[in-house]
């Protein structure tokens, strides 16, 4: 017998693995010789491999470049020990 708690768990049990393991289907118009080019160049066995390791680069490389831009921007004390830090006790 099933109970409205017991339907709201079941639910929230499915949204979490859907959520988990929810992969989109996207249909992009990408030209045939750059992805072939991309996956022979990656040693990559499918486009799908190919696209998805080119944009996790893609993402890594401009947050890079973020701090990058950052440096230079942070005050520098000459006189911080970072030593002196590493020994301080924690609580």
């Amino acid at each position: 017998m099933r109970t409205e708690g017991s339907q709201f768990f079941t639910a929230i049990g499915l949204h979490i693995d859907m959520c988990n393991n929810l992969h989109m289907a996207t249909n992009l118009a990408i030209d045939d010789k750059l992805i072939e080019e991309a996956r022979k160049t990656g040693g990559h066995r499918t486009k799908k491999e190919a696209v998805s390791t080119a944009l996790r680069e893609y993402i890594q490389r401009h947050k890079q470049q973020r701090i990058l831009k950052a440096f230079g921007t942070v005050d520098f004390d000459p006189a911080y020990d970072y030593k002196a830090e590493r020994r301080r006790k924690r609580m």
